[in-house]
């Protein structure tokens, strides 16, 4: 699998609605061979003032997907063809 540095995955680790989204994570990194980027904002302190950074009021918690690319975002829970469209920069 390839690391994708620009798609990150902002969650936190009890965060429900992250955790319901692992399986689709995992699908999408298989299916385009790609790894994201996975940052825990809840317990570590310099990835949420990255999380802050990109997210800039859009969304204010987890889940968060950022596309560096694209710059197109994702908040909260998403269905599989928009985690894809949003992973391909579509």
């Amino acid at each position: 699998m390839v690391a994708a540095s620009y798609l990150i995955e902002f969650y936190g680790t009890e965060c429900k609605h992250c955790n319901e989204m692992k399986p689709l994570i995992q699908k999408l990194e298989q299916e385009l061979g790609i790894e994201l980027t996975k940052l825990e904002i809840w317990h570590n302190e310099k990835n949420k003032q990255l999380f802050e950074e990109l997210d800039n009021g859009r969304c204010g918690g987890v889940p968060f997907f950022f596309n560096k690319k694209s710059s197109k975002f994702i908040c909260g829970s998403a269905s599989y063809d928009a985690l894809k469209a949003w992973a391909q920069g579509t």
